[in-house]
């Protein structure tokens, strides 16, 4: 099992659109992608902006590859993700799953 992890940052001036762009338009594509395990957007809010970590889970790098294409570390980012942020990374890290406890 390997789980993605990805970040951008919004302004405080707008911390709904990103978590309503990520419930409208990512979470049904990833729901479409086979090997794909689930999902967790998490923010954190602090003076200067807010910061939305994405994990997601995945069965395998190969699975991965379906969503974000040969290059997997390249992040996939759609207009609605760019137009609710401020930045971005460019890149996603991968880490496999070593133990998972849902409790």
């Amino acid at each position: 099992m390997i789980v993605r992890v990805w970040r951008g940052w919004a302004p405080l001036t707008k911390p709904e659109d990103y978590p309503a762009h990520f419930s409208r338009a990512v979470l049904p594509e990833l729901r479409a992608t086979e090997g794909f395990l689930g999902a967790m957007l998490m923010r954190q809010v602090d003076k200067d902006g807010i910061e939305f970590v994405v994990m997601t889970k995945w069965a395998s790098l190969e699975h991965i590859k379906a969503f974000a294409g040969e290059s997997l570390d390249r992040a996939v980012v759609e207009p609605g993700a760019v137009a609710a942020l401020d930045r971005f990374d460019e890149f996603a890290q991968h880490y496999e799953v070593v133990d998972w406890e849902d409790g």
